[in-house]
């Protein structure tokens, strides 16, 4: 059996480490296409990745020798893994090692949206100062509406419960969960009752394009929408729509639908141009679970489920 694991991206040193004590020769290859990986993959015992690489029927049938998939992270969509565990593969994956930093960058965006904090930083450093116009608004006193309550989910509600908010959390494959200032939510509540709507979904097939076009025309006030999770849970022309009707009052996104610049059709420039242009719109380029601190536990957690150490 080989005893050889490649790691296919970025990961914090302490996982090279562990898995060399436990006997593993480790190849780093941050950058390795996924052609190049299914030429070598045979090699391989274990495989570590994150959102970039897509382990597939195919690749894994070229994978003889892998017994082990250590996913850097949370969400499974680009891995197969019910075809990997029927073939004796072991899949994990570690939510909880970014959970925090997910949910303070979520608290951040808000926060951020809510005190026209990046609107104003700007208008300064332009020589302008305009205090009226930048009034805020208190999260103290709001109702936030957090649909899918996975580790991410729960610890934005975790870090909300300071501000004197109402959390009404809905999740389709979870119950029993509410309690102090959580309530346990239909999907029509949270978009009826809510000031503040935050995604925390993984990406599937249920889930590509949740936030479409009947989603916003559903919400009853004009609340924040943020999205921290993926990408393609959000269907931007639906996303631009609600932002100039004024069905939301802004957005806080951490992630695009297609995130690499280099391969925008026409209209994808056009979409993007349209979101960058709105002072009430707030883009990051997916660094929410991707802090120094979660980089260490998330390594941490996957060298944990694979019972490494």
């Amino acid at each position: 059996m080989s005893l050889k694991v490649i790691i296919t991206a970025f990961a914090h040193p302490h996982l090279k480490k562990e898995l060399e004590k436990a006997g593993y020769e480790v190849v780093e290859s941050f950058s390795i296409s996924y052609e190049d990986l299914l030429s070598v993959v045979k090699e391989f015992a274990g495989v570590i990745v994150t959102t970039r690489l897509r382990i597939d029927k195919r690749m894994l049938d070229e994978a003889i020798s892998l017994k082990w998939i250590g996913r850097l992270g949370s969400g499974m969509e680009m891995i197969d893994v019910e075809y990997a565990e029927s073939i004796g593969i072991k899949c994990v994956s570690s939510p909880e090692g970014n959970r925090d930093a997910v949910a303070e960058h979520t608290l951040g965006m808000m926060l951020s949206l809510l005190h026209n904090i990046c609107i104003a930083n700007n208008q300064v450093k332009e020589g302008i100062w305009l205090r009226d116009d930048n009034r805020g608004i208190e999260l103290g006193g709001k109702t936030v509406g957090i649909i899918g309550f996975g580790n991410t989910g729960g610890r934005v509600a975790d870090l909300l419960g300071s501000f004197g908010v109402k959390v009404l959390a809905y999740d389709a494959y979870k119950t029993g969960f509410g309690g102090g200032h959580v309530k346990e939510s239909s999907l029509q509540d949270v978009c009826d009752f809510s000031d503040i709507i935050s995604l925390h979904l993984p990406l599937t097939t249920e889930t590509f394009h949740f936030a479409d076009d009947p989603f916003f025309k559903s919400l009853k006030r004009v609340p924040l929408f943020l999205n921290m999770c993926r990408g393609k849970v959000m269907q931007t022309s639906a996303l631009i729509s609600a932002l100039e009707d004024g069905t939301i009052m802004g957005a806080g996104l951490d992630v695009l639908e297609n995130e690499d610049f280099s391969t925008y059709s026409v209209c994808e420039k056009e979409q993007f141009q349209l979101l960058a242009k709105k002072s009430n719109v707030l883009i990051t380029p997916h660094i929410a679970g991707y802090s120094h601190e979660a980089l260490l536990k998330m390594a941490k957690m996957v060298l944990l489920k694979l019972g490494i150490v």
